[in-house]
């Protein structure tokens, strides 16, 4: 069956159009385990990351509180944002990203068992290059960032090869978000400033962009707690039999352009490996990696792929979060969930989504869902 949750136990008007599902306010926040949570992902070092969960993690907390559930995955981790909203509410979490800057962020924030970079870790980053590489200067000359830019990213990398476990994973993610904040929208499907909206990151240098984001993931290292998990694989090769609550945000298969992470992403996911193992496309203009297929991006395959991981992790509660303007429809989710699981709840949280990074792309409303299937 498909269950309305009722407006008292929420406290929460009934809005939504459809009768499957409760409206929350972007307003409102309910539910005393949103507090201590919630702060904590305040704090979270935001990446302009395409379907990031920032705005609706204060909701998720609220919902996930509601669960019964010790043990947790974030199959498609992206930003990480919500696995350590997870790891923040006390839960044992394993996180999977299939991209290795995403799992590099989720090892560095999320499985970190309370390491930091210390003063002296940062001024040796900072020192000049140890083996005099030129990789990037030489890779993307003219492209991206000035050639500073790219010196000092080649000189940070051969500091950061030095680094311990952890340690290397925060100059990582740190790196990488020094990267997104100075390209323009954060996407690195365009080589020059043709969307200067004016902000700082924009211009400042890329050192100065990194220590500020070293301290920023720092910050919100959390010591102790259950014992937490980083995995980079293929969602249908994670061991399904351990989790209590399996949290999914699969790539949205929108009705027009594309969800295509590693042609906005290239350059971050390059950089987090210091394109070791990458297959860079040299023809291309912006030196981007080949594209990894995944069966979540096309609207033909979708429905496949969400039927096969709903089966994979029927043991467990399942949490999805999914767009109103995503194929397949709302109705059809449910429907594939209830292949699963008996009981299936729809919220449906007012969310603002930008698509595409071309010239005519522009933002449009949509809801962001969360559906329970227990």
């Amino acid at each position: 069956m498909t269950n309305i949750c009722s407006t008292s136990e929420l406290g929460l008007p009934l809005q939504s159009l459809r009768s499957v599902a409760v409206l929350l306010q972007p307003s409102i926040r309910t539910g005393p385990a949103v507090g201590s949570a919630a702060e904590r992902v305040a704090a979270f070092p935001r990446l302009r990351y395409m379907g990031s969960k920032y705005k609706v993690v204060p909701f998720l907390v609220d919902i996930l509180s509601r669960l019964d559930f010790d043990t947790a995955l974030d199959a498609f981790s992206g930003s990480g944002v919500v696995a350590y909203a997870l790891k923040a509410m006390g839960k044992q979490v394993t996180t999977n990203d299939f991209l290795t800057f995403a799992a590099t962020v989720a090892k560095a924030t999320v499985e970190n068992p309370g390491i930091r970079l210390t003063r002296s870790d940062l001024e040796r980053l900072l020192e000049p290059s140890l083996d005099g590489r030129d990789f990037i200067q030489r890779t993307f000359k003219g492209l991206y960032f000035p050639q500073s830019d790219h010196e000092f990213l080649d000189s940070v990398w051969s500091h950061i090869d030095t680094l311990p476990i952890y340690k290397r994973d925060l100059a990582i993610s740190a790196l990488c978000l020094a990267a997104a904040r100075k390209q323009p929208r954060g996407v690195f499907t365009v080589t020059d400033l043709r969307y200067d909206d004016g902000r700082r990151f924009l211009r400042a240098p890329l050192r100065e962009l990194f220590v500020e984001a070293a301290e920023a993931y720092n910050g919100v290292v959390i010591d102790g707690g259950p014992p937490c998990l980083s995995l980079c694989s293929d969602v249908f090769k994670v061991e399904p039999s351990c989790f209590d609550l399996v949290y999914l945000d699969p790539p949205y298969a929108p009705p027009r352009d594309d969800n295509d992470y590693i042609k906005r992403y290239h350059f971050l996911e390059g950089l987090s490996v210091y394109w070791r193992g990458q297959t860079i496309m040299e023809k291309t203009l912006t030196k981007k990696l080949a594209k990894r297929f995944t069966p979540f991006a096309y609207k033909r395959t979708i429905r496949d792929a969400l039927q096969t991981v709903f089966e994979r992790f029927a043991a467990s509660t399942i949490v999805l979060s999914y767009s109103t303007n995503s194929v397949p429809a709302e109705d059809e989710v449910i429907s594939l969930l209830r292949t699963v699981k008996s009981t299936v709840e729809v919220y449906a949280v007012e969310h603002r989504y930008s698509f595409g990074t071309h010239a005519t792309a522009h933002r449009r409303q949509a809801r962001e869902l969360i559906f329970v299937g227990r």
